[in-house]
Formats: C-alpha cells, sequence, structure tokens
C-alpha cells in the first residue's frame, strides 16, 4: 500500500510538472496568436481552469450534503492561493505587477470577498444570494470579454514557425494542460490523505489542510510555471481570477444545487472568512510597491500560509499551544506585517 501511495504521489507529481508546462505554454502562445492580453487569458481561461477541482470538490460536497466541506474548501483555498501561491512564485522569481491588476482585478477580488463576507453574516448563504452570485460572475466574464475585444491588439506577434504555431496545436496544449492539472491534482491528494492517515491525522485536519491545499496544486504549479517562464502575468491573473471564480462560480453553483443555501459554520465565520478578506487587502499594498512583488513580500506571504496552517491543525486537534500561538500572532507577528505594509506603501506614494 505504502509504494502504491508514494507511486501515485509520484504520478500525481509529474502529471501536474507537465500539465502546467503545457498550459503555460499552449496559453501564452495561444494569446499571441490571436491578439488577446495574456492577463485577461490568466484571468479567465487559465483561472477557470486551474479551479475545476476546487468547482468539482464544492458542489460535489454541497450535493453529498456536506456544506462545511464545501465553504471551507473555497475560503480555505483562497487564503493558501495568495499566501502560498504568490509568496512561492515571487520567491522563485519576483513578480512584475501588470498596472491594471491593481486599477481594476485585485479591487474587483477585495470587493467580492468582502460581499460573500457581507453575504455570510447571517450564518447562511441563501440560494438567492447564490444565484446573486453566480450572476455576478457570468456579468465579469462578459466585462472582460468586451473590454479585451476593446482594446488595442497585443504586440507581440503570432509564432511563425515551431511544432506549436497553429491555433488548433496551442488550443491542445490548454485542453491538455488542463486535464493533466486535475488528474495530477486528484492523484497527489489522494496519496496525500493516505500518508495523513497512516499518521493518525483525523479527517478534520486532513480536510482542511490536504484537501484545501489539494485543490489549490493546479493554481500553483500552473503560477510558478508561468514566473519561470517569464509570463508574469499569467502567473498573477491565474491566482487573482481563481480567487473571484472561487467565490462567484464555486460558491454560487453549490448554493444553487443545495437545497437550503449554504451554512457558514460558526469557526469560518469567526476566523476563516476574516483571513480571507484580509489577504485580499494585504495584496494591494503589496502589489503597489514599485507594482512588483518581490521575493521579500513573497517570503512573508509563505510565512503566514505556515502560520494559517498551524492555527488550523492547533485549532481543529484543541491543542495546548493554541493559546500561546494566537496571542504572539494577533500581538506581535500581524501588527508589525500591517505597520511594516503602511510604510512601505507611503514611501512608494512619496516616491511617486
Amino acid at each position: 500500500m505504502a509504494l502504491s501511495n508514494l507511486l501515485l504521489f509520484a504520478l500525481g507529481l509529474a502529471a501536474l510538472i507537465a500539465g502546467a508546462e503545457a498550459l503555460v505554454r499552449g496559453a501564452s502562445r495561444l494569446a499571441a496568436s490571436f491578439g488577446i492580453s495574456p492577463l485577461v487569458v490568466g484571468l479567465t481561461v487559465v483561472a477557470f481552469g486551474t479551479s475545476s477541482p476546487e468547482m468539482a470538490v464544492t458542489v460535489g460536497a454541497a450535493l453529498g450534503g456536506r456544506i462545511d466541506v464545501a465553504v471551507g474548501n473555497v475560503v480555505g483555498s483562497n487564503i493558501l492561493n495568495v499566501l502560498f501561491i504568490l509568496g512561492l512564485s515571487a520567491l522563485i522569481a519576483p513578480l512584475v505587477v501588470n498596472t491594471r491588476l491593481i486599477r481594476q482585478e485585485v479591487p474587483v477580488m477585495i470587493g467580492v470577498s468582502a460581499l460573500f463576507a457581507v453575504l455570510a453574516l447571517d450564518g447562511a448563504i441563501s440560494r438567492a444570494e447564490a444565484a446573486l452570485l453566480a450572476g455576478l460572475l457570468l456579468a465579469y466574464v462578459a466585462f472582460l470579454a468586451w473590454q479585451s475585444r476593446a482594446e488595442p491588439k497585443a504586440s507581440e506577434p503570432r509564432p511563425a514557425h515551431g511544432w506549436d504555431a497553429h491555433w488548433a496545436v496551442q488550443a491542445a496544449l490548454v485542453a491538455g494542460g488542463l486535464a493533466l492539472l486535475v488528474l495530477g491534482a486528484r492523484w497527489l491528494v489522494s496519496a496525500a490523505v493516505a500518508f495523513a492517515q497512516a499518521l493518525g491525522l483525523s479527517d478534520l485536519v486532513i480536510g482542511l489542510t490536504v484537501v484545501a491545499l489539494g485543490t489549490s496544486l493546479p493554481e500553483a504549479a500552473t503560477s510558478i510555471a508561468a514566473a519561470l517562464r517569464g509570463a508574469r502575468d499569467i502567473a498573477v491573473g491565474n491566482v487573482v481570477g481563481s480567487n473571484v471564480f472561487n467565490l462567484l462560480g464555486c460558491l454560487g453553483v453549490a448554493g444553487l444545487v443545495s437545497g437550503d443555501g449554504l451554512v457558514v459554520a460558526p469557526a469560518v465565520l469567526n476566523f476563516d472568512l476574516w483571513v480571507m478578506v484580509a489577504v485580499a487587502f494585504a495584496c494591494l499594498p503589496v502589489f503597489f510597491t514599485g507594482c512588483r512583488i518581490g521575493r521579500r513580500e513573497g517570503a512573508v506571504f509563505l510565512l503566514y500560509s505556515a502560520a494559517y496552517v498551524a492555527y488550523v491543525v492547533l485549532d481543529a486537534q484543541g491543542h495546548d499551544a493554541l493559546q500561546p500561538f494566537s496571542a504572539v500572532m494577533m500581538s506581535f507577528v500581524i501588527p508589525l506585517t500591517i505597520v511594516t505594509l503602511v510604510v512601505v506603501l507611503l514611501r512608494s506614494a512619496g516616491r511617486g
């Protein structure tokens, strides 16, 4: 059993790497072929495709009556998308942020996160509110399509040679890459769950950590591959677009297929939801600092992703270390980070 799980883990990792490479190559070449901005491709095709595991898990959980898993998976994935994926990508290769992301897409992500928090204040997302979320996603996609057609064509010419010069081959790379990402994530999560169970971890801890991180693996693999290939717009747009899709699409559809809407657990309402909103807001000052995410910001994001996972595990197990850990985070680390972000933002504004 252990050998088969190791093999499954290795196959999943290989599929993720191959899928990410194919998706980024196909998407960037397809954008050039049709004169579409790589940022728009990252915000839509790549982002929505890499979020398909979240959609499958969330809707499946809602249909099965496991509402806590449905909501928790999206909230946890959105937190890890920013903290872990952007942090790791920036640590590998500093990311230059498109000014449009700062002006438009990040505010959209912040607005969607805040809207979901407001709708969840009463402890539930009704079917009418879920329909509102799904409708907003359709409006957002339509707006991006209109905006893409209205803006000037990309200056990068269509590749004149190479085995992937034709748009049909590029589209096949995108489709094949997405399929490999979903399959690889499934294999990797299955193997990781088996390892966690062998170590005696509870189902709750597994769900809060392995599942949320596992469904974010396609985004992670894609953004890292994009950063390494220099496709920075796809790397960052993938994360921002995925977070918008997770809240509007995954939870919108899950709320519609669930008979009574979505109940938001008190634990999520009291902590995780506000971490998600805070993480979305944290993107703005970080992105403003010279329109880039440097290795320092990436390291801070990674630190907080580790701290968040540690908190979730300690809280789920009722560990004695939870109280001192929370006290340190709330009284020292978080305030210090907020002050640092404000100072950096003010200095950046002063230079401008």
